[in-house]
């Protein structure tokens, strides 16, 4: 087969994937909430049913992704344990519990001429999910796009493979056991990049595109789509220990925010600290993150109360890790803190440690990030722990949805007017 059939057979499969998608999001539109929560949990009874066969195919991923070099931190991501696997079923369940969005109205408002104006909560479609490694992802957005009413096209990466197919099919026997239309979830069952580029490209048939994935694979996305994309590029995220940071707090937070997990995109990558309490709280928390394996890399003011850190370069404000590194940085002030985060963060999520009500009020209300935090570490942004139930992704973007994107970020408002016989004079 030469490159251009291969092309074209690409271009004709996924265009069946959007013209089966396109009927199913028609149907899912109307679809009972009932029939949305029995699907959900059907999916969830199957996943801990099957859980020794889902764990034998992922095993062929994670071997594959080990001969392959794949980043320890990306590895982690591809895992399915029994752990990960009774949180999916705990988010399926949490997800069917939710009230159903689709068909709420927002206030009614009486015009002089009796005329009642409200907003309805809609699906938005059809959604396309483009992601990498984790396969967790596969039943986190079948499930958030099933109970919103909308169709989705699920494109996995390569590398998880094998675990994608053996959950798209589970999502499937979940979709029929509620009597939903079978294609409302379709899993591509290609590995062929070139079907990325066809679906960030098929407007007629996909309403918006979820990217889940490293950088080169958002800018990419961002390069070639003619699709709405709902994004984020990257998630440098920042602590702040404040010179009113209460001690135990401050090493708790901080600690947590960097070794909760290095692979995910809510872990704190920069630490900024006070001048006025750096000599005392980095200490303690350097050792803590060293005895856990962490490279600590830092300012020159850093590096002398810390001197067996690294010495910390531009590019390293800038960098989103997701490895057991963390650079720290002394300012002098909150403003200074402030400033380096407006420079340098992704704009995912931030965190100020203080015991000041007023910088931690200034904190939230001036930083320009999705997520802003007061006493929290970073790790928290994440749709469940938001009570969203499993989130389809973290928005930096500022328009449609901001921050993890749970069911009401897959819907969208239509105007419904009501009257009796009014007549525009």
């Amino acid at each position: 087969m030469t490159q251009l059939d291969k092309q074209a057979d690409t271009h004709t499969a996924m265009l069946a994937f959007g013209q089966r998608a396109r009927a199913a999001a028609r149907l899912m539109r109307n679809a009972a909430g009932h029939a949305k929560a029995r699907a959900l949990l059907a999916m969830a009874d199957l996943l801990e049913e099957r859980g020794a066969s889902l764990k034998r195919e992922n095993a062929l991923d994670l071997e594959a992704a080990r001969r392959n070099g794949l980043a320890e931190a990306m590895v982690d991501r591809l895992a399915l344990t029994d752990k990960t696997l009774s949180g999916m079923a705990q988010g399926l369940r949490q997800i069917a519990a939710m009230p159903d969005p689709v068909g709420s109205t927002g206030p009614t408002t009486i015009r002089p001429n009796g005329m009642r104006v409200a907003q309805m909560r809609v699906p938005l479609g059809v959604i396309g999910i483009i992601y990498e490694s984790r396969p967790n992802v596969t039943i986190d957005a079948a499930a958030l796009c099933l109970k919103s009413g909308n169709a989705t096209i699920l494109r996995g990466g390569s590398e998880a493979f094998h675990s994608n197919q053996a959950l798209g099919a589970i999502i499937q026997e979940g979709l029929k056991a509620a009597g939903l239309p079978e294609h409302a979830v379709q899993v591509v069952d290609t590995t062929d990049r070139a079907a990325v580029g066809e679906m960030v490209t098929m407007t007629e048939y996909i309403d918006v595109i979820v990217p889940r994935g490293g950088k080169g694979l958002i800018e990419r996305l961002s390069r070639e789509a003619k699709v709405p994309l709902i994004k984020h590029l990257d998630g440098n995220c920042h602590v702040y220990l404040d010179k009113a940071a209460d001690p135990a707090k401050a090493h708790d937070i901080t600690v947590n925010a960097k070794t909760y997990r290095y692979g995910i995109c809510g872990t704190m990558e920069t630490l900024l600290v006070h001048a006025d309490v750096a000599a005392t709280l980095l200490p303690p928390i350097a050792a803590t993150l060293v005895s856990k394996g962490v490279e600590l890399r830092g300012c020159e003011r850093t590096r002398t109360i810390l001197p067996t850190a690294l010495p910390a370069t531009e590019e390293d404000w800038g960098t989103e890790y997701l490895e057991p590194i963390l650079a720290i940085r002394i300012v002098d002030s909150i403003d200074e803190a402030m400033e380096h985060i407006e420079t340098y963060s992704s704009q995912h999520t931030e965190s100020i440690i203080t015991e000041d009500l007023g910088a931690a009020t200034r904190f939230q209300r001036e930083v320009d990030s999705s997520s802003v935090y007061v006493n929290l570490p970073t790790c928290f942004a994440d749709g469940f722990e938001y009570g969203l139930g499993a989130e389809i992704g973290i928005s930096t973007n500022r328009l449609h949805a901001r921050g993890p994107v749970g069911l009401e970020g897959l819907t969208t408002m239509k105007w419904v007017l009501t009257g009796e016989g009014q007549l525009r004079g």
